[in-house]
């Protein structure tokens, strides 16, 4: 009987199992809740690897900021390509990326708007989470220019009301809340379909 290949598991270095943490910390209980202490315990390091990695705190936020906003356009261009792209369907998947997360809790979702809120829109960590949902906003203007709608920027500033509206509301215990947003994200589209009056 031959013996079995054993399979080896690379090891989390430092700097995720940090990151890892702080992602969980930070999604659920915010930024100013968590302290450096609780941090490297929960981490599992020492205080000097902790600082190797992250001269503060606020480093460790923006890494966090970071990571959430390329998971979340990750999921948001996977929804679009799979909606083919342009048109409609594609505007209105990000309802559905947003729908699935509350359906499954996913604290971060509030992220952005949270650490905005928690630290304010002059504090470093606030101008990020502000410069992140301004990106979403470009990609739903651009998928509104692609779609041939009107006033492109309005409708994703309009859209993005819808949003961050809905997040409040799932926070509130909305199950349904991008479901509606959906469906007067509808609305939107074909007001912005709709030729310019005269």
């Amino acid at each position: 009987m031959e013996p079995q290949a054993v399979e080896h598991k690379p090891a989390v270095g430092a700097h995720e199992r940090i990151l890892a943490t702080s992602y969980e910390l930070f999604a659920r209980r915010g930024i100013r809740d968590v302290g450096v202490d609780e941090l490297i315990a929960r981490s599992g390091v020492a205080k000097a690897t902790f600082y190797k990695h992250f001269r503060s705190k606020d480093e460790l936020a923006l890494a966090y900021l970071e990571r959430w906003y390329d998971a979340r356009s990750a999921a948001i261009e996977a929804a679009v390509a799979r909606r083919g792209g342009a048109g409609d369907a594609a505007l209105l998947a990000i309802f559905d990326v947003f729908n699935e997360w509350f359906q499954q809790g996913a604290a971060e979702v509030s992220s952005f708007l949270h650490v905005m809120m928690e630290m304010g829109p002059d504090h470093p960590l606030g101008r990020a989470s502000i410069d992140y949902l301004a990106r979403t906003r470009s990609q739903m203007a651009a998928l509104a220019s692609a779609a041939g709608l009107r006033n492109a920027e309005d409708f994703a500033w309009s859209c993005h009301i819808l949003i961050k509206g809905s997040i409040v509301a799932a926070a509130e215990g909305d199950a349904h809340a991008a479901e509606r947003a959906r469906q007067m994200a509808s609305l939107l589209i074909d007001l912005h379909r709709a030729p310019a009056s005269a």
